[in-house]
C-alpha cells in the first residue's frame, strides 16, 4: 500500500511523506506507482527549484518526503493540488493508497 501524509502547521500545509508501494503490478510497470510518483516528484522539484523555498527534499525507492522549513504559505496551491490529485486516486484506488493529514 501506497501511504501518504501530508503535515499542517499553523493552517498551512508544510509538506509531505509518501512511502509503499501498490503492488498492482511488476516494478518498472506498476501505473499506480508511477502516477503517485509523479505527483510527489512534480511538487517536490516546483517547492525546491521552481518556487526556490528552503525545503529539504530526500527520496529512495518507494519513499520520499519533502519538509517547507520557511514561507509555507508560498506552496499552498501546489501541495492543496497534490493532495487533491492523490485523494482522487484513494478513491479510485481505496486498497492501494491511504491519505492522511497530520497537524503538528
Amino acid at each position: 500500500m501506497i501511504r501518504i501524509s501530508f503535515f499542517k502547521n499553523g493552517g498551512y500545509l508544510t509538506g509531505f511523506e509518501c512511502k509503499g508501494h501498490s503492488n498492482l503490478g511488476e516494478e518498472g510497470e506498476d501505473i499506480l506507482c508511477a502516477f503517485v510518483s509523479s505527483a510527489c516528484y512534480m511538487a517536490a522539484n516546483t517547492v525546491t527549484e521552481v518556487i526556490k523555498l528552503n525545503a529539504s527534499a530526500r527520496d529512495a525507492d518507494g519513499y520520499m518526503r519533502l519538509e517547507i522549513k520557511e514561507s509555507p504559505e508560498k506552496a499552498q496551491d501546489i501541495l492543496n493540488g497534490m493532495k487533491l490529485h492523490l485523494t482522487e486516486l484513494e478513491k479510485q484506488y481505496p486498497d492501494e493508497i491511504k491519505v492522511t493529514l497530520t497537524e503538528e
